[in-house]
């Protein structure tokens, strides 16, 4: 009878998101291969950022949303073929012991694999690290750490893509956000917006830009020509700076000649590129 029992089939775990299932996963290769700490992380840039996380005891702090520098990680240097995929005694691999995240987290043994997303590109890695050295490491780690890391980077796919989709409601359903002279968002949807984007930068890892712009003119504008003429020239304004960034990009006035561009899933290089069309998007319509 207990027999029978024990093998009925257990109710299915729904997992919450993306979070929910990578923390899961991650506990489960805890259990299975030890080590203190696991993380799931994403590059970006320079910056290497923590994801997910399971430890055994949060002595080091490392938990999800923590941003390290990707060239002082062990996973850089494995990347770059200078030390194994498992070090149970990290420190005797020169590369690793003279990596600068060695010096600020316990680590004697290490266990690592590059994670790339579906077009072939780094996406980030799978890791976990142990402040004992490790006196055995299974065989199997690497392919069970493949097999789980594709896992997450799929689901993490599927769920950035819904995500999109999330934006494109967004801007359909808040009319009510829209300045009605320019058409662009105004002070109330910016701070939504602002907000909802920022929660997605800590749970996804994405960077972000914002570039604020005031528009010179518009006082001796009204003045001069007349409201008409001033209302003119903010339109103008509006629709040159809603051309010079991207699709996904949002744009707002939040005040009577102050616009903010919030530009999404973008590092300090392609931020500053915005930055340059607009500046020359501005110059080609005369606008300062």
């Amino acid at each position: 009878m207990s027999k029978l029992a024990d093998s009925r089939p257990q109710v299915l775990h729904v997992y919450e998101d993306f979070a929910d299932a990578a923390r899961s996963a991650l506990q489960l290769l805890q259990r299975e291969l030890g080590m203190g700490l696991w993380v799931f992380t994403r590059t970006s840039d320079e910056h290497w950022i923590v994801l997910a996380a399971a430890h055994q005891e949060p002595r080091d702090g490392v938990t999800a949303g923590h941003v390290f520098r990707w060239s002082d990680s062990f996973c850089s240097r494995l990347l770059r073929g200078e030390g194994p995929t498992i070090a149970p005694r990290a420190l005797e691999v020169e590369a690793y012991a003279a990596a600068p995240i060695a010096k600020a987290l316990p680590i004697e043994a290490y266990i690592g694999i590059p994670l790339l997303n579906a077009d072939g590109e780094l996406f980030g890695t799978l890791c976990a690290i142990d402040p004992e050295p490790q006196a055995d490491v299974p065989e199997a780690a690497g392919i069970m750490l493949k097999m789980v890391g594709d896992l997450l980077v799929t689901l993490l796919d599927r769920e950035l893509r819904l995500t999109k989709v999330q934006r494109q409601l967004e801007v359909i359903e808040d009319m009510a956000m829209r300045d009605v002279l320019t058409g662009l968002w105004n002070r109330r949807g910016w701070q939504e917006l602002a907000r909802v984007e920022e929660g997605r930068c800590k749970r996804y890892g994405h960077p972000a830009g914002v570039l604020a712009i005031d528009l010179d003119g518009l006082t001796a504008a009204h003045d001069t020509y007349g409201h008409d003429a001033g209302d003119e020239l903010l339109r103008r304004f509006a629709k040159v700076l809603q051309a010079a960034v991207r699709d996904q990009d949002i744009v707002a006035r939040v005040g009577g000649d102050e616009f903010l561009v919030l530009i999404v899933e973008s590092g300090e290089t392609s931020t500053r590129m915005v930055e340059a069309r607009v500046r020359a998007a501005l110059e080609d319509a005369e606008i300062s």
